[in-house]
């Protein structure tokens, strides 16, 4: 100890030794003086010397010798921390979310996925087990977590929907280092809007749980192993709880469990399947008097403390990897969204930049250089909207390339066929010649804009399949009967009755591009 902070010590403890004799001489001054005039008085006096100093005594032990005692062993205490790895990977998708989040325009949206990571970020450092009790209005989820916390904390035996948002209560666990919440959720599965409504707010809970705990009151329906199933397959760690054993027989339990076991085989281990009885049905003595049974819970509180201090860390990380790594697909999912809105726009108004260029010059078939030429400059700016720098000749090169595409495949007869068709159905007969090869051109040029749109969409890449099978998914995306009857009504506003004006006045055709909004 450094000699500065020696003579501290002893003077401070020179002056309170000093203090505490004053005291004690003053008190026993005021005792000898009142003895002989109230001796009650004076006993009561000693009594507070006596207590005063045992006072002083017990705080001089605990300071020297329990506190220290209790401060080496906090140190000793290991503190919670996240596996490294998955830390580290949780922190980059992050980091690479905050960059998407930038390109996103919906300002709403924007600043929602904002606050998600934010809350994501905080989740990383929180000393926190999150454990979510999810599963049919009537299972009794409200039961169980009565009985994990040890006191009445929501409404029992009441009608399915009675649990509207998920309430969240705190769980005491011996030799865990973290706290645990215990989370409520309303019922799945429940009539009506106002259920489909919960059930929602329930699947959501239960994708951000730590642990979940899936409660039954029966053996499992299809209609309750679906959604069991899928928060399996995204890596959600569950404890399957048969609740309400005290209404069936021992055989008839044991039954329930070697099925429940037998199929979730493949997504829950045998030990993960627990059975309880939170909330039993009183019994009726023999003097007529009504017996409450206790809660038959420790199945569930000796498993759950077993998974929570063997996997806690693990299942933390995983929880925060898991909601990190779905924040990233939501935001490449908004992105994608916007940027296809965008260019289905660049399309659309190069389809008709494409009809008017051969509807002006119309030729026995049609001209496939021409329309590469308005192709390349829509490929140009399709790739703008990917942020892709593609140059004109580069564009021109992609667009010759599908142009062929789409005449060895057939797609260009096919489309001519589909279009004659679908025009003679809807157009006088003489106008269905000058139509054909501008209306074809326009649908030939929005198949070539939906497949550049896929192609700059995966890095610029045609996949497995390459241009030719883009190419062909799009024409039969686009030759379905809804969609060809919508393309032809707009094509005799856009081409057709523009070829008569023009052709009565003897003017040439003007097709004016326009975005539908």
């Amino acid at each position: 100890m450094p000699s500065s902070r020696l003579i501290i010590l002893i003077v401070g403890l020179t002056l309170l030794l000093g203090l505490m004799l004053w005291l004690i001489d003053s008190l026993s001054r005021l005792y000898y003086t009142i003895a002989f005039t109230a001796p009650l008085l004076a006993n009561l006096l000693l009594l507070l010397l006596i207590v005063l100093l045992g006072v002083l005594v017990a705080a001089f032990v605990y300071y020297l010798l329990v506190l220290p005692q209790l401060q080496k062993r906090q140190a000793r205490r290991p503190q919670p921390k996240l596996p490294t790895a998955k830390a580290d990977v949780a922190e980059k998708n992050l980091r690479a979310v905050r960059q998407q989040v930038a390109q996103i325009q919906d300002e709403v949206a924007r600043q929602a996925l904002i606050n998600r990571s934010r809350t994501i970020e905080q989740n990383l450092s929180r000393r926190e087990l999150r454990v979510v009790v999810f599963g049919t209005g009537s299972a009794g989820k409200t039961s169980i977590v009565n009985a994990l916390i040890g006191r009445v904390v929501g409404q029992v035996g009441a009608p399915m929907g009675t649990t509207d948002v998920g309430a969240t209560y705190h769980l005491k666990l011996k030799k865990l280092n973290r706290e645990i919440w215990v989370t409520d959720t309303p019922g799945i599965l429940e009539a009506g809007v106002a259920g489909t409504e919960r059930e929602q707010r329930a699947r959501q809970l239960a994708t951000e749980a730590d642990l979940l705990l899936f409660i039954l009151d029966n053996d499992l329906r299809q209609s309750e192993y679906e959604p069991l199933r899928r928060l399996a397959e995204i890596g959600k760690r569950s404890l399957v709880v048969l609740n309400k054993t005290d209404l069936y027989p021992d055989p008839d339990r044991e039954t329930i469990l070697a099925r429940l076991r037998d199929r979730l085989r493949d997504l829950v281990a045998a030990a993960d399947i627990v059975a309880v009885a939170a909330q039993p049905q009183s019994v009726r003595l023999e003097s007529g008097d009504w017996l409450q049974p206790e809660p038959e819970i420790m199945p569930l509180l000796k498993r759950m403390a077993a998974v929570l201090r063997a996997e806690g860390e693990d299942l933390v990380a995983d929880n925060i990897l898991l909601q990190s790594q779905r924040l990233g697909d939501e935001a490449r999912t908004l992105i994608d969204t916007e940027r296809r809105r965008q260019a289905d726009k660049i399309v659309e108004r190069f389809q008709w930049i494409g009809a008017g260029v051969i509807a002006v010059t119309p030729l026995p078939v049609i001209d496939l250089l021409a329309t590469a030429a308005v192709n390349a400059q829509m490929v140009v700016e399709i790739g703008q909207v990917y942020g892709c720098d593609i140059n004109a000749d580069r564009g021109r090169e992609l667009a010759l390339s599908l142009a062929k595409t789409l005449a060895s495949l057939g797609i260009v007869k096919g489309a001519i066929d589909l279009i004659s068709t679908a025009l003679r159905l809807n157009v006088a007969t003489f106008l269905v010649g000058k139509a054909i090869q501008g209306v074809s051109a326009a649908y030939l040029t929005r198949i070539a804009g939906k497949s550049f749109i896929e192609y700059f969409r995966h890095d610029q890449n045609w996949g497995d399949g390459g241009m030719t099978e883009v190419v062909q998914r799009q024409f039969q995306l686009n030759r379905r009967d809804e969609f060809v009857k919508a393309f032809i009504q707009e094509a005799i506003a856009r081409v057709v009755r523009p070829l008569t004006e023009n052709a009565t006045a003897g003017e040439p055709l003007e097709v004016e591009p326009k975005d539908r909004r």
